[in-house]
């Protein structure tokens, strides 16, 4: 890459941490925003996020902060990678430290609770004069942080973020494609989640191959069937950030989300699960919201339905399972290109 931009990250988890690495090693500086002091200081002083991805180095062009003003000042790209909880409260604070011109970038793989809006959404609401776009993908931060083939789809309104973004990412290892559809790229990134805890869950019941691959295109059906009533494009669910993410993580015990239904599937009681993890799972949190929003635009999502029985209405894990496997649906593929 020719041109060296300055960069912020918000966020120090894993993924925050693996995408600010990348952007430092194609020569960019970059701030690396977290609340916690101590890992601040140990990432300054050792090059390594001890916590979230011990081994791994980090390219002495990344800096940690914990002080927002001091990360976003004078830079021309931010990626928000911080749980959707907390997306609007950070977003806000950016209102009177950026320049309008500061291209924000959402990594985050959620819905916001009460107002079931998508970071694109929140962007767009509380910083209107800024560029914007959103980044999802089939990307475990751990693989990607052990140099494993990864990819992953800018999408925006704009040929020229999608161009920058590339830029910024694209390496021999990360490789960037991009797309025009943000809700639909969004909505695969937070949906697939949901259907990631139930694929642990039947993973823990022994499930076979062959229901694995039912669980997976039925997950993707209600996925696609979703996006269609909130005007994305369901042909973006065919996609890295729909198929790909879907099949990711629902196949892998790297994925949170997976991990906590593997822990229900045999027993294991869902405080108790969330209590012993040190990074949100965002599937349990847009469940609720997944489950709300299908009820009041009636749109017909039986394996949302089947798992939100089981968290929320305590009902037996097997005995939902098997209604779940046993309810036909008409209809194989249930949409059509637009």
């Amino acid at each position: 890459m020719s041109d060296s931009y300055a960069v912020a990250v918000l966020g120090g988890g894993s993924f925050g941490t693996v995408i600010g690495n990348i952007v430092a090693g194609n020569g960019n500086h970059v701030q690396l925003w977290l609340r916690n002091a101590g890992r601040a200081q140990t990432i300054n002083e050792s090059h390594e996020n001890t916590d979230y991805l011990p081994g791994y180095s980090l390219d002495h062009k990344l800096r940690a902060t914990t002080d927002l003003q001091e990360a976003v000042s004078a830079v021309d790209i931010i990626f928000v990678a911080v749980p959707s909880q907390s997306f609007r409260e950070v977003v806000l604070e950016l209102r009177s430290l950026i320049a309008a011109n500061t291209l924000v970038i959402s990594l985050t793989k959620g819905i916001e609770p009460g107002s079931f809006s998508l970071m694109s959404q929140i962007l767009l609401e509380e910083l209107p004069d800024n560029p914007r776009g959103v980044l999802s993908g089939p990307n475990l931060a751990g693989e990607i942080a052990a140099g494993k083939v990864s990819a992953s789809v800018i999408a925006s309104d704009l040929r020229s973020i999608n161009s920058l973004v590339h830029d910024l990412l694209h390496c021999n290892s990360f490789l960037i494609y991009s797309s025009h559809d943000m809700f639909g790229v969004e909505l695969g990134g937070a949906l697939k989640n949901v259907y990631a805890i139930l694929a642990g869950v039947g993973a823990a019941l022994g499930f076979g191959e062959n229901t694995v691959g039912m669980l997976l295109t039925r997950s993707l059906a209600e996925m696609s069937r979703f996006a269609v009533h909130m005007g994305a494009n369901p042909m973006t669910f065919l996609g890295l950030s729909g198929v790909g993410d879907l099949v990711v993580t629902c196949s892998s015990a790297l994925s949170r989300n997976y991990r906590v239904g593997l822990a229900l599937g045999k027993g294991q009681p869902l405080e108790e699960i969330l209590g012993e993890m040190d990074q949100v799972a965002e599937g349990i949190n847009t469940l609720g919201l997944l489950k709300a929003e299908a009820d009041r635009r009636g749109v017909h999502m039986p394996l949302v339905k089947g798992l939100y029985a089981i968290l929320y209405e305590h009902r037996p894990v097997v005995d939902v399972f098997d209604d779940m496997m046993h309810t036909e649906e008409a209809q194989d593929v249930e949409f059509v290109t637009r």
